[in-house]
């Protein structure tokens, strides 16, 4: 397999007849090429005899000596950086190393700002909710989803309330009515120990 910068060929040698000459197939997959995630080795820190050569607008320039490498990439002052040390041989490419890092380290932090860390929130009803507390508690729960968070819905039982957990699931199951507009059930009520809890999740964006 040579990995090559835009495109990657896949040579096949087979022999054919008695084994004189032999048919190469090649397949072409355009734009599978990815740089090594790996630390870079860059100028003398490339210790290979022979390296596949990538110039610096994308050119192919053939198998060499990794010291012919550094120096044609000395005469444009810019630097031999190893992107697929596992090809054989490896591959280097002549490029400003300090502007890829610079732009791979922007890249990065702009992923890092797009993220959003999903929290899980928590609503907490009661048996005798009344329908003015459980609007309020339902606007809450609509803004946590809103923002992209989960919310684990939960009804805690005292004393004998937990001889009437009909109860608590007639409640989670009007609090998930209330909320399908904006939120899917993750997870049913459930009761565990004295608690139970329902988890929700917002809609999947379509």
């Amino acid at each position: 397999m040579y990995v090559l910068f835009g495109a990657c060929y896949a040579v096949d040698a087979r022999t054919v007849g008695d084994g004189s000459c032999f048919l190469y197939v090649i397949h072409e997959f355009w734009r599978c090429f990815k740089i090594s995630k790996q630390e870079l080795q860059i100028n003398e820190e490339i210790r290979d005899k022979e390296i596949r050569v990538i110039g610096s607008d994308g050119e192919q320039l053939g198998i060499m000596p990794s010291s012919k490498a550094l120096d044609m990439a000395a005469e444009k002052n810019l630097d031999l950086v190893k992107i697929a040390p596992q090809a054989q041989p490896p591959v280097c490419k002549i490029m400003d190393y300090g502007k890829y890092r610079f732009e791979q380290a922007k890249r990065e932090k702009e992923a890092r700002k797009n993220q959003h860390v999903v929290d899980i929130k928590e609503t907490r009803l009661s048996l005798n909710i009344d329908t003015h507390d459980f609007n309020t508690k339902l606007n809450h729960t609509k803004r946590f989803i809103q923002s992209g968070d989960k919310v684990k819905v939960s009804i805690r039982f005292r004393g004998r309330e937990m001889g009437h957990p009909e109860l608590g699931t007639e409640i989670m199951k009007r609090f998930a009515e209330a909320c399908q507009e904006f939120a899917n059930v993750e997870k049913p009520a459930k009761l565990e120990g004295r608690s139970m809890i329902m988890f929700l999740a917002p809609k999947p964006n379509k």
